[in-house]
This record gives C-alpha cells, structure tokens and sequence, in this order.
C-alpha cells in the first residue's frame, strides 16, 4: 500500500509551516469551513499528473503573506521514499519554475512521481456531474484515465496545442491546403491515441464493476459508456484504419469547423454515458442521493482499478463525503473503505460523522493552518 507517513508543507495555502506524521490507513480531517482542511488535500494531489484537485495555477497555491514561493513534500512509509513539488523563488526576471524532487534529486516532471504514488480524489464540485455538462465529464474521464495511464496528460496537451493551430489556420489562412493536411495528421494520430486510452480504461473499469458487484450494497454499479464520432471509430476500426477515417472527416469539415470557430469532431466532443445500473436509466435522472452514491461507487471501483493496472494501490482523497450520506451509506462507505487496502485522507466539519471509523483510522482537528491529533 502507497501511504503517506510524512507530510511537511511549507508557506502553503493558509499553512505557513506543518509537519505531520501519520500512521493510520483511514485519516479523517475534521474542522469548520475554512479551516484549511481541502488544502491538505490539495497538497497531496500535486503529487498527481495536472494541475491538482482544484485546477488551481501554483502561483495561487502559495501562501497570500509569505514569499510566493511553497513547498510541499511527502515521505512514504513502506519504501520510505521522499517526494517533493513546490514553486521555487524568483529569479532576477521575477519568475518560478516548479519544482519536483525523488529523494533530494530533480526529477523532470510531477510525471515521475507515478512510479511511486498513485492519486484519486472525489470533491463536491463532482457532486453536479451526471447532470452537467460534457465537457464536465470529459475532464472527470481523463482524470480517471491519467491515473492508470500518466502519459494520457501528455497526448492530451498535445492534441489541444494541435487543435488550436488547425483553428487559426482555418480562420487566417483556410487555403493552406498543405498546412492543414500536416496538422490533420497530427490530429488524427492524437486523437485516436486519446480516444483510444479513454476506451481503454471505461472498458477495464466496467469489468471491475461486473466483477464486483453487489446488488445489495447501498452504491449502485455504474453501466458506462462513450458517445461520439470518433469513439464510434475507434471501437469499430483497427488504429491506422480509425485514424484515416477521422482525417477525412477533417478536411471534409473544414467549412464547417471555420464557420464554428473550432473542430467539431474529435475526442474534445465526446461524452462519457453514465446510467444508474440496477434502476437502467440516466444517472443523471436518480435522486440527488442516488447520484452521489453512484459516484462513490465509481470512484471506489476506480481505485480498485488503479491498483490493479499499476500494482500501486492509490492514495484516495474524498472532500467532505460523508457529510450528506445517511447512515446505513455511511457505515457501508466505511467498510468499503476499509477493504481496498488503499490510505483514505477524508475531510468533514462535523466530527459526529467520523466517530464510527474502524480501527487503526486517525482523526485530526485542523483549525487556522494547525493541526491536533484527536484521540
């Protein structure tokens, strides 16, 4: 188990300095809003591929009355290694570069952590996702993608820099034929390389559901699914067949795509189908409650997932999930918890919720960027 024995963070968010030990699988972070208990999670997810649980730039990440630099840094307790990202100081033109070190050493990227540490998180800002918009649940698909698969960040990256190159030609110089066939090249092996890593880890994850699910528990299982032109291709077509098809699809829609401002086809139009498996309807037609269930058992199967594709079991970090499920949820939230052998960082304001965590579990107060352990 991937687990954090150590954190130190330094002029971080509303921390001007914390250096906290943990030794428990399940850490429960307890305090009123504000208190800076999704900050701690946050630091944590820097450790991830992209830009952490809020999306936040890392200027924004240090502390308002410090030196606008930060540091935030992890030692793990089963093989001892030390992990590091931050924002260094300024340089004589006034700008950071951010920083990730393994064991004291420069590494290149957040990238290189993956070897080391795997990261899921659930927050409430994903509470809406079932009913809102695609582009929400693309970016919720990728994140799960990212986890089992970190160059998925890269290809990504790629295919929207290509993708805006191929706009401004359409808008400035649409007759270039040479010049869109180069990018449409680009983009058709990119974009089928995304599609096909998104396919890839839907379809791992909808075995992990059939192969663990339980009609009785209180998370519905998920059916999943991905809907759009391209992911129509992808799973019909070999590789090289797919990308000659989306290509064509390009330069036939180049009219079209010049009067829309944007490509139109392609994996940034595709969606993530999601429907609520026992009930088979859309999920995002459940209850409020029903919805959230469903999105914990999701992200539980995903971090069974995880595990299994990259034999790190994942660090998990659930922001205030407890705090809107009733008890019987609760209890079983707990259990399920328990069973997937992963360390669970939780935050909640109210510490009623957490008096029930099974054994071996940690509770923290954290008020005003300190932090007490609670017996």
């Amino acid at each position: 188990m991937a687990a954090v024995g150590r954190l130190i963070l330094q002029d971080f968010r509303s921390y001007e300095a914390l250096d906290l030990t943990i030794e428990g699988q399940i850490v429960a972070l307890i305090g009123e809003n504000g208190a800076g208990k999704t900050n701690i999670l946050e630091a944590l997810s820097l450790f991830a591929p992209g830009r952490g649980l809020r999306r936040a730039d890392l200027s924004d990440m240090a502390r308002q009355s410090g030196t606008g630099a930060f540091a935030v840094s992890v030692a793990l307790s089963d093989d001892g290694a030390r992990l590091g990202v931050g924002l260094g100081p300024a340089d004589a033109d006034g700008k950071r570069a951010r920083l990730a070190r393994i064991d004291g050493t420069q590494a290149g990227s957040a990238l290189a952590f993956s070897d080391y540490l795997r990261i899921v998180w659930l927050t409430p800002d994903l509470d809406g996702l079932f009913r809102g918009s695609a582009g929400d649940r693309r970016r919720f698909l990728d994140r799960l993608v990212l986890a089992v698969d970190p160059a998925h960040a890269a290809r990504s990256n790629a295919l929207e820099r290509a993708l805006r190159s191929r706009n401004r030609i359409l808008e400035d110089t649409p007759g270039q034929g040479q010049w869109l066939d180069a990018i449409e090249r680009e983009i058709a092996e990119l974009g089928v390389a995304v599609a096909a890593a998104r396919a890839e880890t839907v379809a791992r994850l909808a075995a992990i559901i059939t192969d663990t699910r339980d009609d009785a528990s209180p998370f519905p299982h998920a059916a999943l699914a991905l809907a759009g032109e391209l992911d129509a291709l992808v799973a019909d077509l070999p590789a090289l067949d797919a990308e000659d098809a989306y290509r064509a699809l390009l330069r036939q829609a180049r009219p079209r795509d010049r009067a829309a401002g944007r490509t139109l086809i392609g994996p940034q139009a595709s969606d993530l189908v999601v429907r609520h498996g026992p009930k088979d309807i859309p999920a995002g037609l459940g209850s409020t409650g029903e919805q959230k269930a469903l999105l914990i058992g999701l992200v539980l199967a995903h971090a069974r997932l995880v595990a299994a594709m990259s034999g790190i079991s994942p660090l998990v970090l659930l922001d205030e999930i407890a705090a809107h499920l009733d008890p019987r949820r609760r209890a079983a939230l707990y259990d399920g918890l328990t069973g997937l052998g992963c360390q669970i960082w939780m935050t909640g304001a109210d510490p009623a919720l957490f008096m029930d965590l099974p054994q071996g579990s940690e509770r923290f107060m954290v008020s005003s960027g300190r932090i007490e352990a609670l017996p």
